[in-house]
C-alpha cells in the first residue's frame, strides 16, 4: 500500500506507541488521586504539558489538554462568545476554513451573533485589505487557521496577528495542519489562541491541546472535578497525552530534515503532474505551502472515479473536491478560491508524509498518468 493521505490522519510513531504502553499496563492511576501510584500519571501529565509550551513558546499553564482540534476550536468559539458578550457579538473568520470552525460560527449565528466570512484569492490566501475593513469596535474575536487541510496554503499568521493585538482583537489560529509540520511561535506571531490535535503528527487519535495566552478571557468548557486547573473537567486521557508529547519530541528533533524530504517529493510530483498531464492545476499558493501537500484538479475527470481506481491498486489519495466523507458538491475551500467546476470536479489531494520514498512516488505518477487518460477517454 502507498498511503498518500497524511492531512487525514498520520500512523503512530512506534516510539509514541512503547511510550503509551506503559500508561495502559503498569502506571494507570488517576493523576487526581493523593497516592504515589496516581502521582505517577499526574507527573507524566505535566510533563507533556511542559514539552508542548516549548514547542510554541508559550507557558505550561497556557496549555489545556481536549480529546482534538474539533474540540479546541468549539471552544474557543463557544467560550470567547460567552465571555466577551458584553463587548460585542461580532467574530471575523475567513470563507475556508475547517468545518470545526465553520459551523461553530454557523452557530453562533443562529444564537444572534454576527460572523463576517473573509474571502481569498485564488490561493487561498486571506485579504489583509478586508480583514482590518472587517474590525469594528464590537469584534471580540479574529479566527484564521494557520495552514488550509485542503489546499495546503500557510496564511500569512503574524501579519494577522499583529494587526489584532494593535486593534486588541483576541486572534486564535487552528493549528491542526500546521503544528508539527511548521515552526509555530506563538510570541512571534501574536497568536492568543491555538488548536492542535495529535493524530497529525504521528501521535494517538482523540487527543489534543488548546493553547490560551495567559490574561485571555476564556471560560471553562467542561464542568464537573478540578482537572486542567478546572478549566476542562475529566479524568486525563493519561496515554495519549503522554503519546501526544512523545510525538511533540519526535517531531522536533526530525522537523528540519522531514520538511526537506517532503519539499522535495512535493516539488517532484508537481512537476511530474505538470509536464505529464495536460489540462491540470495545481491549487493553493506554490511559495507558503505546506510540505508534502499537493491539491491537484483535473479537467473533465471525476475525482470520486480515480480515488475507486487508485484504492483498487492500493494508493490511498483523498478527495480534493468534495465537502467532506459522505457528502456530495464541490467544497467550500474550493469555491473560495474560484476554481471553475470543470476541474474543481477532478480533485485530489495528496499529502506525503516521512515513510514515503520517491520510488513510491514514481510508481504513483505512472498510475495516475494511465488513470487520467483512462478516465477521459483517450486510454
Amino acid at each position: 500500500m502507498i498511503y498518500l493521505d497524511h492531512a487525514a490522519t498520520t500512523r503512530v510513531h512506534p516510539e509514541v506507541v512503547r511510550e503509551m504502553l506503559p500508561y495502559f499496563e503498569n502506571w494507570y492511576g488517576n493523576p487526581s488521586s493523593g497516592y504515589e501510584f496516581g502521582r505517577e500519571s499526574k507527573a507524566m501529565v505535566e510533563q507533556a504539558r511542559r514539552e508542548i509550551a516549548d514547542s510554541l513558546h508559550g507557558k505550561p499553564e497556557e496549555i489545556y489538554f481536549t480529546s482534538g482540534g474539533t474540540e479546541a476550536d468549539n471552544w474557543v468559539i463557544f467560550g470567547m462568545a460567552e465571555s466577551m458578550r458584553e463587548k460585542g457579538r461580532h467574530v471575523i473568520t475567513s470563507q475556508i476554513e475547517h468545518h470545526a470552525l465553520l459551523r461553530s460560527c454557523q452557530a453562533l449565528e443562529e444564537r444572534g451573533y454576527e460572523v463576517t466570512y473573509l474571502p481569498v484569492d485564488s490561493r487561498g490566501v486571506v485579504d489583509m485589505e478586508a480583514l482590518a475593513r472587517s474590525i469594528r469596535p464590537d469584534t471580540i474575536l479574529i479566527s484564521i487557521m494557520y495552514a488550509n487541510n485542503e489546499v495546503g496554503t500557510i496564511q500569512p499568521v503574524r501579519e494577522i496577528g499583529m494587526l489584532a493585538r494593535e486593534r486588541k482583537v483576541y486572534f486564535h489560529s487552528d493549528g491542526v495542519q500546521a503544528y508539527m509540520h511548521e515552526p509555530v511561535d506563538v510570541q512571534r506571531d501574536c497568536i492568543d489562541l491555538f488548536s492542535a490535535s495529535g493524530h497529525k503528527f504521528q501521535g494517538p487519535k482523540g487527543v489534543g491541546f488548546l493553547y490560551a495566552r495567559e490574561g485571555v478571557p476564556l471560560p471553562s468548557w467542561f464542568h464537573g472535578g478540578g482537572q486542567e486547573s478546572r478549566m476542562r473537567a475529566g479524568t486525563e486521557n493519561v496515554p495519549g497525552i503522554v503519546g501526544m508529547a512523545k510525538a511533540v519530541s519526535l517531531g522536533r528533533r526530525n522537523m528540519e530534515e522531514e520538511r526537506r524530504k517532503l519539499g522535495q517529493m512535493q516539488s517532484f510530483v508537481m512537476k511530474e503532474i505538470l509536464r505529464r498531464i495536460p489540462e491540470v492545476r495545481i491549487n493553493g499558493s506554490i511559495s507558503d505551502r505546506l510540505k508534502g501537500n499537493v491539491h491537484v484538479s483535473f479537467k473533465d475527470v471525476e475525482g470520486q472515479s480515480l480515488l475507486i481506481l487508485m484504492d483498487m491498486e492500493e494508493i490511498c489519495l483523498s478527495s480534493g473536491s468534495a465537502c467532506s466523507t459522505g457528502e456530495e458538491g464541490i467544497s467550500h475551500v474550493l469555491q473560495g478560491i474560484g476554481l471553475p467546476e470543470e476541474y474543481a470536479r477532478g480533485s485530489v489531494r495528496i499529502t506525503m508524509g516521512p515513510e514515503n520514498t520517491m520510488e513510491e512516488m514514481a510508481h504513483f505518477l505512472r498510475r495516475l498518468e494511465s488513470m487520467v487518460r483512462e478516465l477521459r477517454g483517450q486510454g
